[in-house]
């Protein structure tokens, strides 16, 4: 089956459903955005999962999305699908010198250097500007140390990142003796910080590991829920000790 003319075919649904359905004739930017999020994140469970059939669907979600903004975007003469399309084509064409252009590169690592540096002859106030402030936090810290990595801000080797972690908690363990909560927050924050700075050290993703370490807990939990029942007994009124027996049984098990 050929999808030639797929683009021009959603375009024309959202058209007419634009000028047809109540629904989504009443959409702004702003009802938008919340789903918008829900549709990420749709995304980015698929991809843990590796669901391939439904990171296809949750893309298509997204798509739908931009096609939506960007008619709206039309309609309040601000800018045209055809604008972000050719929007991030020249960006990409400009921020890629070592292929449209006679930069050499040795690796990706020099590709993301040239990247920031380009942002910033674009207008960027600074390499940290591109990291939104709404993005979680674990994955916010990631991207502003790999930010800080791109302009010569890191550290030379994990094990320098290791002492910082063991300081930091050194720090944590003082505050939570002789400091205020918001002096043990502080410091809790500064471990987990560092602790994620670890992690990128060694090539692991903060965000993709605790997603997988709440998977894990939560089908381990529901396990001990279910094994319990099993054997005719109130999982909430066990102790902790019997609860625990439950658990390591779940673990054994798999």
């Amino acid at each position: 089956m050929s999808y030639h003319n797929s683009l021009e075919r959603l375009i024309s649904i959202m058209d007419d459903l634009r000028e047809q359905c109540p629904w989504d004739k009443k959409q702004t930017i702003h009802t938008l955005r919340t789903q918008t999020i829900e549709e990420l994140y749709e995304l980015a469970d698929a991809i843990t999962e590796e669901d391939w059939k439904g990171i296809k669907e949750e893309l298509g979600d997204l798509l739908l999305h931009i096609v939506f903004y960007s008619k709206i975007g039309q309609e309040q003469n601000q800018f045209t699908l055809s604008d972000v399309i050719e929007g991030v084509a020249n960006k990409l064409v400009f921020r890629h010198p070592h292929i449209y252009a006679h930069v050499q590169v040795k690796d990706e690592e020099e590709v993301k250097k040239n990247w920031e540096q380009l942002k910033l002859k674009e207008g960027k106030r600074s390499v940290m500007s591109g990291v939104p402030q709404s993005l979680p936090a674990v994955v916010k810290a990631t991207r502003l140390q790999d930010k800080a990595k791109q302009v010569g801000f890191e550290w030379e080797l994990a094990d320098d990142v290791w002492d910082k972690v063991q300081e930091e908690l050194g720090e944590l363990k003082e505050a939570l003796t002789i400091g205020t909560k918001a002096e043990q927050e502080a410091e809790f924050g500064d471990v987990l910080f560092s602790l994620i700075n670890y992690g990128r050290f060694l090539g692991i993703d903060a965000e993709t590991a605790l997603e997988k370490t709440n998977k894990k807990f939560k089908s381990r939990f529901e396990q001990m829920e279910d094994l319990a029942k099993s054997k005719a007994l109130d999982f909430t009124a066990l102790s902790l000790v019997e609860k625990d027996a439950l658990w390591n049984e779940v673990k054994k098990a798999e």
